[in-house]
């Protein structure tokens, strides 16, 4: 198995640098500031395995972030949370059971002999 091919980010423009530079020392998220350092690391020459080796993080990662960088540019830096696992229950599902949960079971509890909430729920 050989060695794999060194990776480097695209040529980086001094404005680019400089914003490169600004991110590294204003970004709160710390994932923008980890990918940044490493566009930045690359940018100066830096092999993969090197910044690996010095954000102790794997070569695959760096490699990866090297390679959106090219591709997407600064959009790249910035994580794309997913907001959790997708909804189980469509929108009109979840309405309804809203408008369950707002009825008044003392109001309804004589009404039925099914149950105290049974007669909030009409079909």
């Amino acid at each position: 198995m050989g060695r794999c091919p060194e990776v480097f980010v695209r040529r980086v423009s001094m404005a680019e640098g400089q914003r490169l530079q600004r991110i590294t020392r204003t970004a709160k998220d710390a994932v923008k500031l980890r990918r940044a350092i490493v566009v930045l690391m690359s940018a100066q020459g830096q092999p993969a395995p090197d910044i690996a080796h010095l954000l102790k993080t794997s070569e695959d990662y760096v490699r990866d972030v090297i390679h959106a960088f090219n591709e997407r540019g600064f959009d790249a830096l910035s994580p794309k949370w997913s907001g959790g696992a997708p909804r189980r229950i469509d929108e009109q599902t979840r309405d309804w059971i809203c408008v369950i949960a707002q009825c008044d079971p003392a109001s309804s509890a004589n009404r039925s002999p099914a149950g105290p909430w049974s007669s909030c729920v009409t079909t």
